[in-house]
């Protein structure tokens, strides 16, 4: 029955080909511990959205509440604490990971033809993934973070001519206050995830599409066998 059942989506939905692109394709050789970052990005990224979603259950975000709901958060709601840890950390995390990740496609070449476009969808990524960490700092609603948003935003508003448009496009008015709060919520929550979702779905696809890249010392390897024949 359930052979049937998984046949009848299979030819109408393509599922069976999705798997086979994504899970079983072929990997060069020569691939290593080094290639394992997107991967961990991808996790990561998935552990973000499921941590996120729970917590926006939870959080209020008006500057009368919006403290109060993180402490409810960490001490009342059940494993609220280890919830949100993993949130916080997972953000720094993922910074590191993504950094990680196009740092060795730098180092092994990975970014060279025809993966160009890859790498382009993938610093667009990280940009994102930076703009996560800055946009959630605020959510608390802390000293801590309040001042660190101040000192983020007046950066910002040192851009040469578009400088004081961010400024008030990033607070909502002169200083920060609840329309800042609920941009950052709205940033964090809703065009960034979107943004985020978007650009890794092409990624894949072009990772997909193009596979991975063999190791440059593979590439020597290969050279001084043809020259060797020759």
């Amino acid at each position: 029955m359930m052979q049937q059942v998984g046949k009848w989506i299979d030819e109408r939905s393509g599922a069976g080909e999705v798997w086979q692109k994504l899970f079983k394709r072929k990997i060069p050789r020569g691939v290593n511990f080094l290639y394992t970052f997107g991967a961990a990005t991808m996790f990561i990224f998935m552990l973000q959205i499921l941590t996120g979603i729970i917590l926006a259950m939870y959080y209020a975000n008006t500057p009368e509440h919006a403290y109060d709901s993180v402490l409810y958060i960490s001490n009342e709601v059940a494993l609220g604490w280890l919830v949100r840890g993993l949130h916080h950390w997972g953000a720094s995390a993922m910074v590191v990971v993504v950094v990680l990740h196009g740092a060795v496609v730098f180092y092994l070449g990975a970014y060279r033809y025809p993966r160009e476009l890859t790498w382009v969808v993938g610093i667009f990524t990280l940009l994102v993934v930076i703009g996560f960490s800055f946009t959630g700092y605020l959510l608390p609603w802390d000293e801590k973070a309040y001042w660190a948003t101040v000192v983020g935003t007046n950066m910002a508003g040192t851009v040469p001519f578009a400088g004081n448009f961010m400024l008030l496009l990033l607070r909502g008015g002169a200083e920060i206050g609840a329309v800042s709060l609920a941009r950052f919520y709205a940033l964090h929550t809703l065009l960034l995830p979107a943004l985020a979702v978007l650009l890794v779905g092409i990624h894949l696809y072009l990772v997909v599409k193009h596979g991975v890249s063999v190791p440059p010392w593979i590439w020597d390897e290969d050279e001084k066998k043809r020259k060797v024949v020759r």
